[in-house]
């Protein structure tokens, strides 16, 4: 296969960029639009081989989806990518979560666990540390506040009912949402998530605080305890 070290050398009808005017962007390979994103490359490495690297490093196989696992750190060692070009990377996987979080947002109801749950999927399901999220309803089950309670390696036998209600208490909520996520991407909750859902549900119960659920975020599938009845 010829080597092209600019985006110039390429024929003008595999020029990502002249490719996109002419055939749209749904005719464009991953390589080739986040290519057009970058613009351009760096001494010797075209904006094509540039998104390569990105997509596809040697460590992996995974393409699109390598693209959450870049942090500014790892972005700045890779040969050709300079802080412009790893702010960029950055800035259009935050953007690509928030499109997912917000078109998710449109149908979003806190009594349904399935469209909680597709919601905040996108936003937790690619995250390497667990990560507990506690949401805080009023009485039309409107979401009036939410805060990340722990992130790291969650051991839920040791997460304490009183920091949870805290912040309830302070905000008026009436009912809760628990959510936290397994990088391991399998969403089945383990003895100890159970253990403790249920014990934080008895602990509300008695200052009139209503657990509604606790959802488990996996890769792109998620388990909802009340829906299994297990709360």
């Amino acid at each position: 296969m010829n080597q092209y070290h600019t985006m110039k050398e390429l024929p003008r009808d595999e020029q990502p960029y002249e490719k996109c005017e002419k055939y749209g962007t749904g005719n464009l390979s991953n390589t080739e639009l986040l290519a057009v994103l970058l613009r351009t490359g760096s001494k010797g490495i075209s904006a094509m081989e540039l998104a390569r690297r990105i997509l596809n490093p040697i460590s992996s196989a995974e393409g699109i989806l390598n693209l959450h696992s870049w942090t500014m750190e790892k972005l700045l060692k890779v040969r050709g990518i300079g802080k412009v070009k790893a702010v960029q990377i950055l800035c259009i996987c935050e953007l690509a979560k928030r499109l997912a979080k917000a078109s998710a947002g449109e149908g979003l109801r806190f009594t349904c666990s399935g469209s909680i749950a597709q919601y905040y999927m996108e936003e937790m399901r690619h995250e390497k540390q667990e990560n507990l999220k506690l949401l805080l309803l009023n009485t039309r089950m409107k979401l009036i506040g939410e805060s990340n309670i722990s992130k790291g390696t969650v051991n839920m036998a040791i997460i304490s009912p009183r920091e949870l209600f805290v912040e309830a208490l302070q905000k008026n909520a009436v009912a809760i949402v628990l959510l936290h996520n397994h990088p391991s991407g399998d969403s089945t909750p383990s003895k100890e998530d159970v253990l403790t859902t249920r014990r934080i549900r008895d602990a509300g119960a008695l200052i009139g605080i209503e657990l509604l659920d606790h959802i488990i975020i996996g890769d792109n599938e998620y388990a909802s305890m009340a829906e299994h009845g297990l709360i």
